[in-house]
């Protein structure tokens, strides 16, 4: 399996989504970060399965949240390039390719 690695701003945007929904109830944090490791198992599974969504960058949508991971294929690993909300303008992260 290929090597998996979040942009910078992808990751704070991880940490910060968890620490909301932990703050909003105990464990619910825990459930999305689990969420989202099942998401990325999937990706590196099967990067070509999902769809794209500007140039080489696909989106991978999270199990029982409302957020999605922008990823590109990048040699020989994948970059996951955003961590975000559905009602998040979706264009936001296109400055990281």
């Amino acid at each position: 399996m290929r090597r998996l690695r979040f942009h910078p701003e992808a990751q704070i945007e991880l940490l910060g989504s968890a620490k909301g929904y932990e703050a909003e109830q105990p464990g619910l944090g825990k459930r999305f970060l689990e969420a989202v490791r099942d998401a990325t198992c999937k990706i590196r599974l099967s990067p070509s399965m999902f769809q794209c969504v500007e140039g080489k960058a696909r989106r991978c949508c999270v199990e029982r949240f409302p957020f999605g991971l922008v990823f590109r294929e990048e040699n020989d690993e994948i970059q996951i390039l955003a961590v975000i909300h559905f009602k998040r303008d979706p264009d936001y992260w296109k400055k990281r390719l």
